[in-house]
């Protein structure tokens, strides 16, 4: 029998990014054997990528054995190059880019490399976006939802 994982996939969105008066949700679905969990979150006045990294938060907090294996499947090329490659130079400079400009969302990077580190074998694999892959249009499903009823 193989070892189970667990499997999440994230998703966020911004419904007038860039604009005042916006609204973004992120949305998260994991499987863990032959169960499944569902969560998703919001806010006004966000950006798509602050809504991609939540997503990644916050279903990361959401999962309380921190020893079992876990794939998180993004189709964020920001968060999955940010947390795999640029984040140690970042760390390393100070917090500021290759352009010697701050990093921006720093708070959530920080916290999202904390959270990564709790996991004892965690892998972050790019997938694309709401085609037939089901655990991301799930995701993207929750996320939407989210934002209608705002």
């Amino acid at each position: 029998m193989s070892e189970l994982i667990i499997e999440l996939w994230t998703d966020g969105g911004c419904r007038g990014n860039g604009k005042n008066s916006n609204i973004g949700a992120w949305g998260c679905y994991m499987i863990y054997g032959k169960h499944s969990k569902s969560i998703c979150g919001g806010e006004k006045d966000t950006t798509n990528n602050k809504m991609e990294l939540k997503a990644c938060i916050e279903g990361l907090k959401a999962i309380k054995n921190k020893n079992i294996p876990i794939i998180v499947y993004l189709d964020s090329s920001y968060v999955l190059n940010g947390i795999t490659s640029w984040i140690d130079g970042w760390k390393s400079k100070g917090w500021v880019t290759a352009k010697k400009q701050p990093v921006l969302n720093r708070d959530l990077w920080i916290e999202l490399d904390d959270l990564k580190s709790q996991f004892k074998d965690i892998k972050f694999i790019k997938v694309k976006g709401h085609t037939d892959n089901y655990g991301n249009i799930q995701a993207d499903k929750l996320c939407n939802e989210y934002m209608d009823k705002m």
